[in-house]
């Protein structure tokens, strides 16, 4: 809450905007300088209402309530500066959610490393009607997330609900992690 900014004052004086006669009035002015202490931060947050709505601009504590109001979930963990991509993104996010390319800028953003999805395509054909399947057709998409030596290792249960989340519910895949 901006409410203890120390040293706010507010740009509209209410002692200003009142009638003359009630400008004289010393316990008025004192009366008003009260609230104008009161109301300062409420002015202060609609003067600046484009920069919290904004994710690059944002203070880190209302970040989380931005991107939840955008469709988004944020993990804490996250470094700010990851925090804020993800919740800029969010709309482009949903639009291509479901696509081999949504899902890897998800995992990408969300885990900072280099995603692969390696679909099997899921198609096989013949000429010859009730012909199986081959046994060397893959059955599954793979997600493989190369992530640097350094960096902190994707947590298995966070990745495998980020990826939940982003895989389409009839596509069975499965993910792997690689270190460079």
């Amino acid at each position: 809450m901006r409410a203890a900014v120390e040293g706010l004052g507010s740009p509209y004086s209410l002692a200003d905007l009142l009638p003359g006669v009630f400008r004289e009035d010393p316990f008025t002015v004192r009366l008003t300088a009260g609230w104008d202490e009161v109301i300062a931060p409420v002015i202060s947050t609609l003067d600046c209402l484009e920069a919290y709505l904004d994710p690059r601009l944002t203070p880190p504590d209302v970040l989380a309530w931005l991107a939840e109001r955008l469709g988004t979930r944020l993990d804490e963990k996250w470094p700010v500066a990851r925090q804020r991509a993800a919740t800029r993104e969010a709309l482009a996010a949903h639009r291509s959610r479901g696509t081999v390319g949504g899902v890897c800028e998800q995992l990408a953003l969300a885990t900072g490393g280099a995603v692969e999805l390696l679909d099997s395509g899921g198609v096989f054909t013949s000429q010859t009607p009730g012909r199986p399947f081959p046994a060397d057709l893959p059955e599954t998409a793979v997600l493989r997330v190369t992530v640097a030596t350094g960096d902190e290792e994707p947590g298995a249960l966070d990745l495998e609900s980020l990826t939940r989340q982003c895989m389409p519910a009839h596509v069975l895949y499965r993910t792997e992690v690689v270190r460079r």
